[in-house]
């Protein structure tokens, strides 16, 4: 966790507003946008195989999750936080172009894949146009999509479990 903490908020500047700890388990919060926080979870005594795969490459290992992508305000702050991660010795590519949006890649020390993006096409904060194909551009969308693109809902949602 500690190493946890270095790289948040000492690295990516997202400041550490919450923790919990117990005799079998820490919890610490960071803040990395108004009102939205990312936990992470340290088990005492317990190892783990760390695994770094990188974002939007297939992986066995990491088949439920890719890659956690936060939302800079605009361009300068995208080039910033790249210049920033790269002053502290840690790996970033480029900026990506995505016509909708532009992006940079990096990894947490725990080997979460991570994307922060500036929307040039801005598709947050307001209602989705799912005729836009600028920011719905997938010319075979699964079945949820195209639901939500012929009547504006879904016709089911999954349940889940706790295990």
């Amino acid at each position: 966790m500690d190493t946890t903490v270095r790289f948040w908020h000492g690295v990516l500047g997202a400041r550490l507003v919450s923790t919990i700890g117990t005799p079998s388990f820490r919890h610490y919060f960071f803040e990395f946008g108004p009102q939205q926080t990312v936990a992470f979870f340290e088990y005492r005594d317990a190892a783990y195989d760390r695994i770094s795969p990188a974002a939007g490459v297939p992986d066995e290992r990491k088949h439920q999750f890719d890659h956690l992508s936060f939302a800079l305000p605009d361009e300068h702050a995208l080039e910033s936080l790249a210049a920033r991660v790269k002053s502290f010795g840690c790996g970033v590519t480029d900026v990506v172009d995505h016509d909708t949006m532009r992006s940079i890649y990096f990894t947490d020390p725990n080997g979460i894949a991570l994307e922060a993006s500036w929307w040039v096409v801005d598709a947050t904060g307001r209602d989705a146009d799912y005729g836009d194909e600028r920011l719905f551009g997938d010319p075979d969308p699964v079945l949820a999509l195209r639901e939500l693109m012929e009547t504006g809902d879904l016709a089911s949602t999954p349940t889940t479990t706790l295990s």
